[in-house]
């Protein structure tokens, strides 16, 4: 009787404790979060719609890296032409280099004339992406649209 006692005692405290190791386990995972950095170029144009393609690289602080390409499409009042040359963009909220392709929701207004600039956060569900970056050309309006991320 002692003996199984004991072994019932030793269990219920050996269960306990991995029952109070797992939760927090599970939360540091979930904390988890990967800062991702993007330099890229990107070339466009828009007539009330609104078109750019580009290429660029993005670098993980966790080792991970990747060549990608960059697509902006959307629609609004616009009008011009531009380039941006080693623009900068910051990734935040992702757990590995894979959440950072896709599409991001993309609003803005652009003016510029001979040296353009831009800066905005572009959202993809809880992913955050921060760009900026100057570039030559003349651009002017508001549009919305998309902003999307893909392997090259």
């Amino acid at each position: 009787m002692i003996k199984r006692t004991f072994g019932m005692a030793a269990l219920v405290i050996a269960c306990a404790g991995a029952a109070t190791a797992l939760p927090a386990g599970s939360a540091r995972a979930a904390e988890a979060s990967v800062k991702c950095d993007l330099v890229y170029n990107l070339s466009g144009w828009s007539l009330i719609y609104k078109h750019a393609e580009g290429s660029g690289t993005i670098t993980c602080d966790n080792g991970q890296r990747a060549n990608v390409k960059i697509a902006v499409v959307g629609g609004g009042l616009t009008a011009g032409k531009y380039h941006i040359d080693n623009g900068k963009g910051e990734i935040s909220k992702v757990h590995d280099i894979a959440d950072v392709y896709g599409d991001y929701a993309q609003a803005g207004a652009e003016a510029g004339v001979v040296k353009s600039g831009s800066a905005q956060v572009l959202t993809k569900g809880t992913t955050s992406l921060a760009l900026s970056g100057t570039g030559e050309g003349v651009n002017l309006g508001v549009s919305i649209g998309k902003f999307t991320i893909s392997k090259r």
